[in-house]
């Protein structure tokens, strides 16, 4: 099974999915007619590392030579039939194979418990009295964080499930650090992924093998990998790309990094490998696209050739074969609803838009192709590829991983898929922006959307002016309010320790996201503390910010950048009491408590009103109606009743229409005339229409046959229809 190209996303991303890289890379090859083989090569790792074999070899390994040292791994140890004995087992229920194992798993004391069982929740809270099979995945995963912690302690630190050897890759200015590791002996780990590496590449043969690397996590195993192939494989070449490259090996020049890979590419990877592809197979031909090589032993970057970028509508549809979808794990490290769904079950990865249609936020890489860049995908050509997926996965979960997803697009997807009659399940990444009004997150629902992630980043609408992030608090908690309404569950992103940040405005930001839990428009938040990166605007020119960057010698990495705050405020002092109080808002508690009790330290007073957030949500609601908007009817066909009405002598005709949706029926009267007049656009109201009405074209439609058209449409009949699927877009 011979292929010119091998794609490896090396060690380690997601558990529970494959990350997408390789299979838009993989699509787009398919177009050219270029043969491929992808292996997401940490999860094969994974799986080998995580069976009664193997641990059984580790433990015997950390005996022998004395490296069970602290309490917690001497527990685990001791323990270590009752870990053996259920590890497989756990594994397959993990894939979803066992679901009848979960009744065992949350039987008491079936697991054996060791340090990470003692932060266990409250998982009556979390998962509620039917959700036995998350409570089964989360019991489970605290049992694999135990051996994980067994491997970092006694076999090796630079162990995690997400990421390896994670520091190395972080901040590396200096290729120094990484290239002496790799002088060093392989470690357990290395030796399961160069096993693994090895079956492949007798197996592909391969002339280019391509290595994605999305994180400073995947960095290590990835030179190690590139290292095994020049020692053994000395004629096939080794290229990276992905996004750690793309935004932190734009300045590299040590020659040393040209030891294990031939190529190093930048931005979107279609072209690049496309000519990549087209220089092996012709040594004459040498355009390149956004490529690093070593040239008369120096580090060169080749942007050579004229070929165009390929549009979105011409990469193809994200190609999933060859992975072993059946074989990733759905773990639950914590009860975040949010987060559950990053770890927790498979999903297809596509995209709505390359690059960020506002693309303006000062902390944001905004300087680079993969967000200046903007170009949608047309609706029905994502749909497409949404069913291509699942005959080819059969999962009907996309997750969009749109760095935002513009409102517009989302309403055109949503009715596509309506007009489809495609079950789906989907969510994205937003902007909390106003175009997300009650009603398109009705029909966002309808079509499928159960949950968006945003950035609420600072709780401040001084700072929020400042980033540039287009949006006030009080226009978030309205959006927040539509989606929830919507039954469509909502994360926030918040940031703290932005430059210029006060003390004050800290706190206020908290008492801001206090407010925003308590009255139920938020489900799910994360704070994080701001970074500094090299490509963003406040990067680029720090001193509008008031900031001191630290400027080193740049010969590897260059993206996160160490910096002074001039305000000199020590912003990590208020990591614990943010994510204390957030944890507990989450959980529905805390929220009477004075912010001060979070803090171990004396804090100011919010200056925040305590009700600002439930005032933001008293406005007036607004009678304008865009004559463009469209009108949708996402309900049934009603059942029809014609009668008489007599009142002071006067007898009126009525059409009562019954309408039945999944959960409720609901009559509303109309008079005989207006009825029939309504019953004859519904047809034309339905998604399925590739023309829909505007609100214009119905006012003018009603006009011909009657007059007062708003006195129809304010009505107490409409308004009931209004809420149960006639909406306006």
């Amino acid at each position: 099974m011979e292929k010119e190209l091998l794609l490896i996303t090396p060690p380690f991303t997601q558990l529970n999915t494959p990350y997408p890289a390789t299979t838009y890379i993989k699509g787009f090859l398919n177009t050219k007619g270029i043969g491929s083989f992808q292996i997401d090569l940490g999860i094969e790792v994974i799986l080998q590392l995580f069976s009664k074999d193997s641990f059984t070899e580790i433990f015997d390994f950390a005996f022998k030579n004395n490296q069970i040292t602290s309490q917690n791994a001497q527990r685990i140890y001791s323990l270590k039939n009752a870990y053996l004995q259920p590890l497989n087992d756990i594994i397959a229920f993990l894939q979803g194979k066992k679901p009848s194992f979960a009744r065992q798993i949350v039987s008491n004391n079936f697991l054996p418990q060791a340090s990470r069982f003692e932060q266990l929740d409250d998982l009556d809270w979390a998962f509620g009295s039917m959700g036995m099979q998350d409570k089964a995945k989360h019991l489970a995963t605290l049992y694999l964080e135990d051996l994980s912690d067994f491997i970092i302690e006694c076999i090796d630190p630079n162990f995690g499930f997400s990421r390896y050897a994670e520091r190395l890759g972080m901040s590396a200015n200096s290729f120094d650090e990484i290239y002496a590791n790799l002088q060093e002996n392989t470690t357990y780990i290395d030796g399961i992924a160069l096993t693994i590496l090895k079956e492949k590449l007798e197996k592909v043969k391969p002339k280019l093998v391509c290595f994605s690397v999305p994180f400073p996590g995947n960095l290590y195993s990835a030179f190690r990998c590139a290292q095994f192939i020049k020692t053994n494989y000395p004629n096939i070449k080794i290229a990276m790309g992905g996004g750690f490259p793309n935004t932190e090996l734009r300045s590299v020049s040590d020659v040393r990094v040209f030891e294990f890979f031939d190529f190093i590419t930048l931005d979107d990877g279609e072209l690049p490998i496309e000519l990549l592809h087209a220089h092996l197979i012709n040594p004459e031909s040498k355009e390149f696209k956004r490529t690093f090589l070593l040239e008369a032993g120096k580090v060169v970057y080749k942007n050579t050739t004229t070929k165009p970028e390929y549009k979105q509508n011409q990469v193809g549809t994200p190609d999933y074969s060859d992975l072993q979808l059946e074989n990733y794990i759905s773990v639950i490290e914590i009860a975040n609803p949010m987060h559950s769904l990053w770890s927790d079950g498979r999903w297809n990865k596509l995209t709505m838009a390359h690059g960020c249609y506002w693309g303006k936020c000062t902390f944001c890489d905004i300087s680079l192709d993969y967000i200046k860049i903007y170009e949608p995908v047309a609706a029905k050509l994502l749909v497409d590829r949404m069913e291509q997926l699942i005959t080819q996965t059969n999962e009907t979960g996309f997750h969009f991983v749109d760095e935002a997803a513009p409102p517009s697009l989302m309403k055109a997807l949503a009715l596509e898929i309506i007009k489809r009659k495609l079950t789906v399940t989907w969510w994205t990444n937003i902007r909390f922006e106003k175009n997300f009004t009650q009603d398109l997150c009705l029909l966002l629902k309808a079509s499928g959307c159960i949950a968006v992630s945003g950035g609420l980043e600072v709780a401040s609408n001084r700072l929020l002016k400042l980033i540039d992030k287009g949006v006030t608090v009080q226009q978030v908690a309205q959006v927040t309010r539509n989606f929830t309404e919507a039954n469509i569950m909502v994360h926030a992103y918040l940031m703290y320790g932005y430059p210029t940040q006060t003390v004050n405005e800290t706190i206020d930001s908290l008492e801001m996201v206090r407010q925003l839990f308590e009255v139920g428009i938020l489900q799910s938040g994360f704070w994080h503390q701001f970074a500094l990166t090299a490509h963003s605007p406040v990067g680029l020119k720090p001193e509008d910010y008031n900031i001191i960057p630290h400027q080193e010698e740049i010969k590897f990495a260059n993206n996160d950048i160490q910096f002074t705050d001039t305000t000199g405020i020590d912003h990590n002092l208020f990591s614990f009491g943010l994510k204390k109080s957030l944890f507990n808002y989450m959980h529905g508690i805390g929220f009477d408590l004075p912010l001060q009790e979070w803090f171990d330290f004396d804090i100011p007073e919010t200056t925040i009103h305590p009700d600002f957030i439930y005032d933001s949500l008293e406005v007036a609601t607004n009678f304008n109606i865009k004559p463009s908007a469209k009108i949708v009817w996402l309900g049934t066909e009603p059942l029809v009743n014609a009668y008489s009405k007599t009142k002071k002598g006067q007898t009126k005709q009525v059409l009562e229409l019954t309408f039945h949706s999944t959960t409720e029926t609901f009559s509303v009267p109309l008079d005989k005339d207006h009825g029939e007049w309504f019953l004859d656009q519904l047809e034309d109201l339905s998604p399925k229409n590739d023309a829909l009405k505007s609100f214009s074209q119905l006012k003018t439609d009603f006009e011909k046959h009657f007059e007062n058209f708003e006195l129809f449409w304010f009505s107490k009949s409409i308004n009931t229809l209004r809420e149960n699927g006639l909406l306006i877009l």
